[in-house]
């Protein structure tokens, strides 16, 4: 039976674990005992506390894997990424760090090694439609609109965050790039908001977000490409409010007797109301629309998600949709269906027919359903 080394127990990483351990040797990896305890509690897998920050017990946990997962946060992704390929290890990763993951493409060639890389729902699976589509048709536009979402509404917010929320306050603050016309073009983050219908949700609110990433470098022949978030209606108005305050600044500040980030301050004060707690009521909405020209004839598809948190096991929507997208690709790694080698973001994955319909199989067979229609 192969080997998976799943490097972080977090929301995700535990997803993706107890999906896989069903059918491969998983060993979770993770700095906190009280996780991989508990994951090991429930699941037929082993667990391994490890400080993952030094880059030598990276190499040393995943010595004997066929696979690797890399789900560390984010901050820890491009460093704990180099050490798994410089181990010589497959691996698929959703750490979605802030580097160029194509800056290890060359280390990933010399290692002979498969680095499927921002392979979560949207960069991932949003990725893996339009690598699907673009060589089967000429693509005009792409367009994505996702967000994860409490299903309760709570003053004042509206909004729970699965994961860190400086993770969420920092994509609020960056640039958002977008193509238009041919070229690359950077809008302020939450610029351009408008309401959007949502079956089985209502009216939503989209915004700009920097999430095209690997997209602006692989697939430069779309004219015009966006990516937007989802949040309900008002939540930006209160973050603009906070960031054109000096709230979101990343520049150090004298506090009494402290210099301190603003950033950091806000991300304390709402980490406990933007908290989601354990099988707390949410859901991912995705919906990507891809036009174009299929020969002579106008096309456009478009793909829509909503999933919820699962009612049995208390996994949130964000955990199965992002997870269960990255242990799909797993999956083909594995089976030896996906074996370009190389930094290899999750178009490259969609743009083999077999590799994409295998992907979202496999997420229809955890409810996870990506429907499909022309427009």
């Amino acid at each position: 039976m192969k080997r998976i080394v799943v490097l972080g127990a977090g929301m995700v990483g535990s997803a993706i674990a107890a999906d896989l351990c069903r059918e491969y040797r998983v060993t979770a990896v993770d700095a906190s005992r009280e996780r991989v305890e508990a994951l090991a509690a429930e699941h037929p897998l082993t667990g391994q506390v490890a400080d993952l920050s030094r880059a030598e017990i990276v190499r040393s946990v995943v010595r004997d894997a066929d696979l690797v997962i890399g789900a560390v946060p984010g901050f820890m992704g491009f460093a704990t990424l180099q050490a798994i390929i410089d181990a010589g290890k497959n691996v698929v990763d959703i750490s979605f760090f802030g580097e160029d993951p194509f800056a290890l493409d060359a280390l990933a060639q010399a290692h002979g090694v498969t680095a499927v890389v921002d392979c979560g729902v949207a960069p991932g699976l949003s990725n893996m439609v339009l690598g699907y589509h673009a060589p089967r048709m000429t693509v005009e536009a792409f367009r994505c609109l996702v967000g994860g979402l409490p299903a309760v509404r709570t003053w004042p917010w509206q909004y729970k965050a699965p994961f860190s929320p400086i993770d969420v306050l920092e994509e609020y603050t960056r640039p958002a790039r977008l193509v238009e016309h041919g070229a690359i073009v950077t809008r302020p983050a939450l610029s351009e908001p408008e309401p959007v219908e949502i079956a089985g949700v209502g009216t939503l609110e989209a915004f700009n977000t920097d999430g095209l990433r690997s997209l602006l470098v692989t697939m430069r022949q779309v004219p015009n490409m966006a990516e937007k978030t989802l949040r309900y209606p008002g939540h930006i108005d209160l973050v603009r409010a906070l960031r054109e305050s000096g709230f979101l600044s990343q520049e150090p500040i004298t506090a009494g007797d402290s210099q301190v980030r603003p950033i950091d301050v806000t991300a304390a004060l709402l980490f406990q109301q933007w908290r989601l707690g354990r099988g707390e009521p949410e859901f991912t909405a995705m919906e990507i629309t891809v036009h174009g020209q299929e020969g002579e004839t106008p096309r456009e598809y478009v793909y829509r998600l909503l999933d919820r948190t699962d009612e049995r096991t208390g996994t949130s929507s964000m955990a199965r949709t992002t997870g269960y997208t990255c242990a799909a690709a797993a999956r083909l790694v594995l089976e030896g269906r996906f074996t370009r080698v190389g930094i290899c973001p999750p178009e490259y994955v969609g743009a083999d027919e077999t590799c994409f319909e295998r992907v979202l199989a496999d997420l229809a067979a955890r409810g996870v359903q990506v429907e499909r229609a022309l427009g």
